[in-house]
């Protein structure tokens, strides 16, 4: 499309070549990523340094930049600059920042009028706006494939229970920060961690990594899952500057009869069992992670009798636009029966996700296996 662009300013404007070069901020160069017509040789994968030349200027700038003769060097890429006599060049501005340059040369002296000036910044409008739509695609690409290196490829063997996991990106707000992780402690506990960084995009996804990371890095400090969080939350508040997110963190001991609880922020996990109906847990629920305010968090022990299911997830599985989180929530615990992980992880989403989710889902179901000796006692009782 950039291509398509520069071809036909080329053909308007009567000049020998037209250029499209981005700005890479990390490495602060300009990077031509298009190009139609040259002058002897030269194409795409050109970087030129920011400050140099009539780019430079155009940056440093903002505005047009006529030049009736080229200096060498002023149009990048040494194999075609000397060759040229005139340039233009012009901003290209996304909101309030500079993201790059459009600019045309001729290989004869010219003088360009203040319509081929306005022509060709309506062109740079135009590329602007076809590249900002390539950057949200590859940010988009690019978060996913991160999210997804960083949700465990498969999930653990774990004794005494089953386990079962779906993550799905949202189409409308783009990918995000929601993830799950599952891992065996060395002390034989089993921790388990969901949650959803606020924000979409790759930063959300890159912070979601960070996050992940901290939180391996002080589960293998801390045995109670209110000090994980709390120290997680002081983590955010001081290198994530900004930054909100909601997570469930439970533990799991090896018997695997109960367990240990700590929200912050996050919908409450769905408990059912054989002998009790699904329903929503109801536990202290303390501040997302990243909001501060000094308060105290909370663990809080249940249940796990054998055969339960607790099912965790994050809030795309249950909000939808114009109705009530309620109303979504009493959709979800009517979805949820007794059964293996991924039975179960199955039926939710069958019930639930009906049509490409405006939101990321990630949705995560342990499911507590009846040991060989009582379910044999159960039988002949």
């Amino acid at each position: 499309m950039l291509t398509e662009l520069l071809d036909r300013v080329r053909r308007i404007l009567q000049v020998d070549v037209a250029t499209i070069l981005h700005l890479d901020a990390h490495a602060q160069q300009l990077v031509r990523v298009a190009v139609s017509g040259s002058v002897h040789g030269g194409g795409v994968d050109v970087r030129v340094p920011v400050g140099q030349g009539t780019a430079g200027r155009v940056l440093r700038d903002r505005l047009p930049v006529v030049v009736e003769q080229a200096e060498p060097g002023e149009l990048p890429g040494p194999a075609s600059a000397p060759a040229l006599r005139s340039l233009l060049a012009v901003p290209m501005i996304a909101g309030t920042d500079v993201i790059g340059v459009l600019q045309v040369g001729g290989s004869r002296p010219r003088k360009f009028s203040s319509d081929d000036i306005g022509l060709l910044q309506l062109a740079a409008d135009r590329a602007t706006q076809a590249t900002q739509a390539r950057l949200s695609h590859l940010d988009r690409a690019a978060a996913l494939a991160l999210q997804r290196s960083l949700l465990p490829p498969r999930l653990p063997a774990v004794p005494g229970v089953d386990l079962a996991a779906r993550y799905l990106p949202g189409h409308d707000t783009g990918v995000g920060g929601d993830w799950y992780d599952i891992f065996s402690l060395p002390s034989g506990w089993l921790g388990v961690v969901i949650g959803d960084v606020a924000g979409h995009g790759l930063h959300a996804a890159v912070v979601m990594g960070r996050l992940r990371s901290a939180l391996r890095a002080y589960e293998l400090e801390c045995a109670d899952p209110a000090e994980v969080l709390t120290r997680l939350d002081r983590k955010i508040r001081h290198f994530e500057a900004g930054h909100l997110a909601t997570a469930i963190y439970a533990m799991l001991p090896p018997g695997r009869d109960c367990v240990h609880l700590s929200v912050a922020g996050h919908p409450p996990p769905v408990l059912v069992s054989r002998d009790r109906p699904a329903e929503l847990l109801s536990l202290p629920v303390d501040h997302p992670l990243g909001f501060g305010g000094g308060q105290s968090r909370r663990t809080t022990v249940i249940d796990f009798p054998d055969g339960a299911v607790l099912l965790c997830y994050t809030d795309g599985l249950v909000e939808r636009r114009g109705e009530l989180i309620d109303t979504g929530l009493d959709r979800l615990r009517a979805a949820v029966e007794p059964g293996p992980a991924e039975t179960v992880c199955s039926t939710v989403m069958t019930k639930l996700v009906n049509r490409e989710p405006i939101d990321d889902i990630a949705l995560l179901t342990i499911h507590r296996q009846a040991e060989p000796g009582r379910l044999a006692t159960g039988g002949a009782a």
